[in-house]
């Protein structure tokens, strides 16, 4: 129970008490026309990441693209791409390719534009440093706690019709299409960790303090609907953690690293069940 009281004051109440008084400070010092067109910058900036991603992500109904392009004469490019994720051979991985990059795109590129374009601040401020090495015990602690939940969950039915998101048709080698979107599924992980809890969490923490925490909560848990319910109701208690880690150790690269390794073994545990490992 002392260890769990030094956690719960550490990771909780200190922090949140620390957060709080530097945010006071910032406040008392900065105009309220600044601090007020600051948050606009990460709300509404992040608002256009997520319509970015959710949009211009969809290769399900590809023809978005021609609404775009059409009209200036590029149609033979928007047919291009509706081709390469509809009928072509490579159909399959050419879609996933195109999901997780417009991922990384919309979750790391464009925010870190927005970073240093609009909020004029280092990137290393909102959570890039590779900071918080000595808390790698805590990350591996939670992989430890998480992976039993993992594990009972790949036995579902309902698990396994949906990951790994690309599928590997019976016969077909691991090598090269599945390999190389686990890589690039893990990569898109770094996006996500970083517009959640670098962009979103430390673009706000000198504005609001602790309550940055909040602020991602409920667009986190909206990206997982679609997903079995277990891990949608999940992902409030994972955000809630790792963004105050994030905090704590001004870091996104360990929830990164704990997220990309989470859902490959996720992929790695829904194949070895249907027997295609």
């Amino acid at each position: 129970m002392k260890v769990f009281r030094e956690l719960v004051h550490s990771y909780f109440s200190d922090l949140r008490t620390t957060l709080d008084a530097q945010s006071a400070a910032y406040r008392s010092k900065e105009s309220p026309d600044l601090v007020t067109k600051r948050m606009a910058i990460v709300f509404f900036g992040a608002a256009l990441c997520l319509l970015i991603v959710k949009f211009c992500g969809n290769t399900d109904d590809p023809r978005w693209l021609g609404k775009i392009l059409e009209p200036i004469g590029l149609g033979h490019v928007s047919d291009a791409f509706e081709y390469a994720v509809t009928k072509a051979p490579e159909r399959r991985i050419n879609a996933r390719i195109w999901w997780a990059s417009v991922r990384i795109v919309g979750y790391l590129l464009l925010p870190m534009l927005i970073v240093k374009g609009f909020l004029r601040t280092p990137l290393g401020e909102t959570g890039l440093s590779l900071r918080g090495k000595s808390q790698w015990k805590v990350y591996a602690t939670l992989l430890v706690v998480v992976m039993p939940f993992v594990v009972a969950a790949s036995f579902g039915s309902g698990f396994q019709k949906k990951y790994p998101y690309y599928q590997p048709q019976i016969g077909e080698s691991l090598f090269p299409n599945f390999v190389a979107w686990e890589l690039l599924y893990a990569t898109q992980f770094i996006g996500i960790e970083y517009f959640f809890r670098g962009f979103f969490v430390h673009g706000l923490r000198r504005e609001l303090g602790y309550a940055a925490i909040f602020a991602p909560a409920v667009p986190y848990m909206m990206i997982h609907y679609g997903k079995p319910l277990p891990e949608a109701l999940g992902s409030l208690v994972t955000g809630f953690v790792l963004s105050t880690l994030s905090l704590r150790t001004r870091s996104i690269w360990g929830g990164a690293l704990l997220h990309g390794i989470v859902a490959c073994s996720m992929d790695t545990l829904s194949l070895w069940h249907r027997g295609l490992l």
